[in-house]
C-alpha cells in the first residue's frame, strides 16, 4: 500500500463546502482520500491553517490525517494574498517529509498546491498527480480573464505532472485543447457520490422535514455565491416561472464566495424585494451531507446554473437522491446530464429558455421516469470506484521514470 501526501493548500477537507472558497474540491479530497485510506493506503492532507486553534494534525479517520501547516498570517487570505506564501508553505511540508518521511507519490489538487506540488516533486524526486479542479483558460473562454500569470503557472505543471486527473471526457479534451498537456498523461477518474446520504426518498416527507414548498413547485439551487455559478440565473427563471402563474419556490443554499461574494449576495436579496418574491424564495446557510440530501429529496428540480464546471457534483448528488436536474450545457454537466432522460442541457442563459426547461422537466416527471432515470444514472459514481482507478495511476506512474520539465 502508498504513503500518500495530498496537497490542499488553499481550502481544507474539513471545511463546510459552499461558502468562502470551499467547494466540490472539499468535498472530493474529503471523499476520495477517505476512500483510498478505506483500500489501506496512508493518506496525509497538508493544508494551510487559516486560523488560531487549529491542531497540528488531525484524525480523520484510520490512514487519513489532515495537517495544519503554518504559512502565511493564522487568517484566511484574500485571492491576491494567496500566491504569495506557497513557496513557505512547500518548505514547511517539505520539512513535515524531513522528520517523517518522504511518501511515495504527491496529490496537488488546484494551482496553487500544484505549484507546491511541483517544488516538492523535484527536491524529493517523487511523482507529482495534480487535479486542477478548474482552469484560467477554461474559465476565461466561458466567462471571464483571472490570471495570465495562472494560466502559465497551470501550462508548466501540466508539462511537468507524471499524471493529470480528469474528472471526464470533456475537461481531458479541454486539457489538450488549451493547454496542449500530454494526452499520454491525462487520466480520468471520475468523482463519486456517497450513496448513504444522497438516496431516494419521499418528497413529501423531506418537505415537512424542513418546512419548505408545501404543494408548490419546489426549484433548488446549490453552490457558493459569486458570479460564475449562476445563483442569479436561477432566481430569474423563478420569476420567469411565477410570471406564468406558477406556482413556485425557490431554496439557494450556499455563502458568499470570493471577493465578489457579499455583493453577489447583496444583489439577490435586493432583486427578490424587487420582484415581490420575499415570500417564495429562501437563502439557507451551507448543509452537511445529511441535511443537504434532505433538501434535494425535497425539490422537484436543481437548477445548476455554472458558466463554467470541471464535474458538477451538486448535479450529481442530486441525480443519486432522484431529483432531476436542469444544468448549463458546459463541461462535466454534459456528461452526467442527459437531455431529456434525467434533466435538461440549457445553452442560452436567458431565463426564459430555463424556465421553459423546467417546465418541460416537470411535465415528463409526472409518472417519475425522470426521477428514476436520474436514480440509475448516478448509480455507477462511487467514491470506492474513483479509489481504485486513482490507485491504478498512483501504480502506473510510481512504475516509470519520473517526467521533467
Amino acid at each position: 500500500m502508498a504513503r500518500l501526501a495530498v496537497i490542499s493548500y488553499h481550502t481544507s477537507p474539513l471545511a463546510q463546502a459552499g461558502t468562502g472558497d470551499g467547494g466540490g474540491m472539499n468535498v472530493y479530497v474529503r471523499e476520495m482520500g477517505a476512500a483510498l485510506a478505506r483500500r489501506g493506503h496512508s493518506v496525509d492532507v497538508f493544508t494551510r491553517r487559516d486560523r488560531a486553534g487549529l491542531p497540528g494534525t488531525r484524525l480523520v479517520e484510520p490512514g487519513f490525517v489532515v495537517h495544519h501547516v503554518d504559512a502565511g498570517p493564522r487568517r484566511s487570505l484574500g485571492r491576491e494574498e494567496m500566491p504569495l506564501y506557497v513557496e513557505a508553505f512547500a518548505e514547511a511540508v517539505g520539512h513535515h517529509f524531513s522528520r517523517h518521511g518522504a511518501p511515495d507519490a504527491i496529490h496537488a489538487n488546484y494551482w496553487l498546491s500544484a505549484q507546491a506540488g511541483h517544488r516538492l516533486k523535484h527536491e524529493w524526486n517523487l511523482p507529482l498527480l495534480t487535479t486542477f479542479h478548474t482552469l484560467e483558460r477554461v474559465k476565461a473562454a466561458q466567462f471571464e480573464p483571472e490570471s495570465e500569470v495562472r494560466a502559465a503557472v497551470e501550462e508548466q505543471i501540466f508539462h511537468c505532472s507524471d499524471a493529470v486527473l480528469a474528472s471526464c471526457e470533456v475537461e481531458a479534451r479541454q486539457f489538450v485543447e488549451y493547454y496542449d498537456a500530454d494526452p499520454s498523461r491525462i487520466v480520468v477518474v471520475p468523482l463519486g457520490v456517497e450513496h448513504a446520504f444522497f438516496s431516494p426518498g419521499e418528497r413529501r416527507a423531506a418537505r415537512d422535514a424542513l418546512q419548505w414548498a408545501g404543494d408548490s413547485l419546489g426549484l433548488l439551487y446549490v453552490g457558493r455565491l459569486q458570479a460564475l455559478k449562476g445563483a442569479d440565473l436561477a432566481l430569474e427563471t423563478a420569476v420567469q416561472l411565477r410570471s406564468r402563474g406558477l406556482d413556485v419556490t425557490l431554496a439557494i443554499v450556499g455563502g458568499p464566495s470570493g471577493p465578489e461574494g457579499e455583493c453577489t449576495l447583496a444583489e439577490l436579496r435586493r432583486r427578490v424585494s424587487e420582484t415581490g418574491m420575499i415570500d417564495r424564495v429562501q437563502f439557507v446557510a451551507p448543509q452537511n451531507h445529511q441535511l443537504l440530501s434532505t433538501w434535494m429529496r425535497a425539490a422537484d428540480v436543481t437548477l445548476v446554473p455554472s458558466r463554467s464546471e470541471s464535474f458538477g457534483l451538486v448535479a450529481l448528488e442530486s441525480a443519486a437522491c432522484g431529483t432531476p436536474v436542469v444544468a448549463s450545457a458546459v463541461g462535466g454537466l454534459l456528461t452526467l446530464i442527459k437531455d431529456g432522460v434525467n434533466g435538461a442541457l440549457v445553452e442560452s442563459r436567458e431565463p426564459r429558455a430555463w424556465a421553459d426547461s423546467v417546465e418541460r422537466v416537470v411535465r415528463a416527471n409526472d409518472d417519475s421516469s425522470r426521477s428514476n432515470a436520474a436514480v440509475l444514472s448516478a448509480r455507477r459514481y462511487t467514491w470506492r470506484a474513483s479509489a481504485e482507478l486513482f490507485t491504478d495511476v498512483m501504480d502506473r506512474v510510481s512504475a516509470r521514470a519520473l517526467t521533467r520539465c
